[in-house]
């Protein structure tokens, strides 16, 4: 399907109210036409946005990549960390431009959703930096160093249509229905549903229409194009024997088609889209090897060929042979008796001179006699050049088997890259996930800084006045909040205490025997006192700590559901394993992260009873679980909720 553009407009509006402040955090080639840029906001889920040569969306679908894309390395460099600070259409044209700005330069990035399509990136003055497809054509010119130029319009700005502009029809010998989709720029879908709800016969010619169909047509075509434009969808994909598309609102008869609602329109295209990059990858993985399989299958066609030439050869040899024999016990004793080339004659075969060397051709191979051997002598020579043949067939075997075995390894080949494509789907996150967090066993949500600018939010953006705060007395230890922790009970407090010194520095340097406190939340100063500086992350406490002993370093990872979700919870062992459904238990020293996080996602296959739930988390999902340092595993399970 391709994007029109009244849908275009819809997507322009409702990305620009979704990605508003947000920068880019990462671009990945996915295709060598599509890139995915992930979108960062310090206080809001992060965001996956997919422009390609066919449109942009939001996407949930995380799809490793399967093409390079040439585009990547000076996307990364100019637009990294860089805010999406404008989106627009280009009038009606299927045609968006998006503006970045950081560090003190803007970049505009343009999409081109038509034919080909392309994808550009400009400076603020639309001069172009680079682009994935150079034009050159009567009437535009696009390549690097040019400025960059939109195509001329092809018809009316449909968000600008009058009813005196329709009017024009009057005059137009051609269908109804192909003028109002070419002259608005609208497909066929939507410029037959504007006939059929006008009660216009699409089939009449645009002459024959009167001034009141007109203004009909006129008014279904705004309400058209407010409805899908702005948002006001009843959406659905589309699938018959022609292909897959996304409706906005119902268009034509369903009857005759697989339609399946969707809850969006965006979520609709994010569908089929992903659907569509996912089979071009299969498409670019397999093209290579299923070249090699042609040539190997191509190959084998000719070697069987050739096996059986060879044999017909050899037993036609082998019976001139016979047949020579034959005659010497009649009396014939030389090859050249009259007799002879009658003989030879009825086995396709007869004697030749070449370079005045003697030979008989028997179905074209030729093989050097002497005229004074003896019958039997002659007879000899073709039965041993019989066995020749017959081992070269051995030799041609021997290659065949080589390439059935290679055959093999590239149709293995190609099964696996059909099914390497690598996606997942992005699950959606709970406001505490993008910090340290765990239930207590008593129910209690805790949040704990990750960094220095982490450390800040949990603070100025979370604390409220029933919290209590925690901090580890080391330097590099975070702070924890215990959410709703005024009044509540001791293992509460314990484990958050717990959580606070292993998630500081006292884990990657194994520094056992350290103390937490609590304070309240007014006792927690959001300003250095005057004439003092305080680093970020860091704020003054005042007033009396309440010491809490922590007597082990030791962490818990498990699986937690959360209605229809699952995420991996890291804290206290008590807290995981009341709350999670498998766990293991960590101590510091071992091996680094991201071994670590192999092993743990291992042991939690080993107790799944549905896999394919822990088979959706990737590594990095556990890494971000863990605590900075090298870990090993203690203890594996089962926790209460199994």
């Amino acid at each position: 399907m391709t994007l029109a553009g009244i849908e275009l407009c819809y997507l322009v509006n409702e990305i620009s109210n979704k990605t508003k402040d947000y920068y880019v955090s990462n671009i990945y080639g996915i295709t060598r036409n599509s890139l995915l840029f992930k979108l960062h906001h310090p206080e809001k889920p992060d965001l996956l946005l997919m422009f390609s040569t066919f449109g942009f969306w939001i996407t949930n679908i995380k799809i490793s990549q399967m093409e390079e894309n040439r585009l990547v390395k000076r996307l990364r460099n100019d637009l990294l960390r860089a805010k999406i600070i404008d989106i627009k259409q280009i009038d009606n044209e299927r045609i968006v431009q998006v503006t970045f700005s950081g560090f003190n330069q803007e970049f505009i990035l343009i999409g081109e959703f038509f034919g080909d399509g392309n994808i550009i990136l400009c400076n603020k003055e639309l001069k172009i930096l680079s682009l994935l497809h150079s034009i050159d054509v009567r009437h535009r010119k696009l390549g690097v160093g040019l400025t960059y130029v939109p195509p001329p319009s092809s018809g009316l700005n449909i968000f600008k249509v009058t009813q005196k502009d329709l009017e024009e029809i009057k005059s137009a010998s051609t269908v109804a229905v192909r003028w109002i989709g070419r002259t608005l720029g609208l497909p066929s879908k939507y410029a037959e549903e504007i006939m059929k709800i006008s009660g216009v016969d699409s089939q009449r010619l645009g002459n024959t229409l009167s001034s009141e169909e007109i203004v009909k047509i006129y008014q279904v075509t705004k309400e058209m194009i407010e409805k899908v434009a702005n948002g006001n969808h009843d959406a659905y994909v589309v699938r018959d024997s022609k292909g897959a598309d996304v409706y906005p609102i119902p268009l034509g008869d369903f009857s005759q088609k697989n339609a399946t609602k969707v809850s969006s329109f965006m979520e609709g295209l994010d569908s089929l889209f992903s659907e569509n990059l996912l089979e071009q990858g299969k498409t670019s993985q397999t093209d290579t090897v299923s070249q090699k399989i042609t040539e190997l299958e191509h190959k084998l066609e000719e070697q069987n060929k050739a096996i059986l030439l060879v044999k017909q050869r050899a037993e036609s040899i082998s019976k001139v042979a016979k047949a020579l024999v034959g005659s010497a016990s009649i009396g014939i004793t030389s090859i050249e008796d009259s007799k002879i080339p009658l003989l030879l004659q009825e086995h396709s075969s007869f004697l030749i001179k070449e370079n005045g060397i003697p030979m008989i051709n028997v179905n074209g191979e030729k093989i050097k006699i002497s005229l004074q051997s003896s019958i039997q002598a002659i007879a000899s020579v073709l039965f041993n050049e019989s066995k020749r043949q017959l081992r070269a067939i051995e030799t041609i075997e021997l290659e065949k088997n080589k390439a059935e075995k290679n055959l093999g390894t590239f149709k293995k080949q190609a099964s696996i890259a059909q099914n390497s494509i690598v996606f997942a789907i992005q699950k959606k996150k709970e406001w505490y996930e993008r910090y340290r967090w765990f239930f207590t066993s008593d129910g209690l949500l805790a949040i704990g800084g990750r960094d220095a600018s982490s450390n800040s939010s949990v603070i100025r953006k979370h604390l409220g006045n029933n919290d209590k705060v925690f901090h580890a007395e080391i330097v590099g230890s975070p702070f924890f909040i215990l959410k709703d922790g005024e009044n509540s009970v001791a293992s509460s407090v314990t484990e958050t205490a717990q959580a606070t010194v292993c998630f500081s520095r006292a884990w990657r340097e194994g520094l056992y025997g350290l103390n937490a406190y609590w304070v309240t939340p007014n006792q927690i100063k959001m300003a250095a006192p005057t004439g003092q500086f305080l680093a970020k992350g860091a704020f003054p406490i005042e007033g009396t700590r309440n010491f809490v002993q922590v007597s082990n370093l030791q962490l818990a990872v498990g699986l937690y559901q959360n209605g229809d979700n699952y995420t991996i919870m890291c804290g206290p062992p008590v807290a995981v394993k009341m709350r999670c459904s498998i766990y293991v238990i960590i101590e510091p020293s071992g091996v680094d992260m991201t071994e670590l996080a192999k092993k743990i996602r291992l042991e939690f296959l080993k107790y799944a009873e549905n896999q394919d739930i822990i088979k959706a988390f990737n590594i990095d999902d556990f890494i971000r679980a863990l605590p900075a340092g090298d870990s090993h595993i203690v203890e594996s399970g089962t926790g209460q909720a199994y």
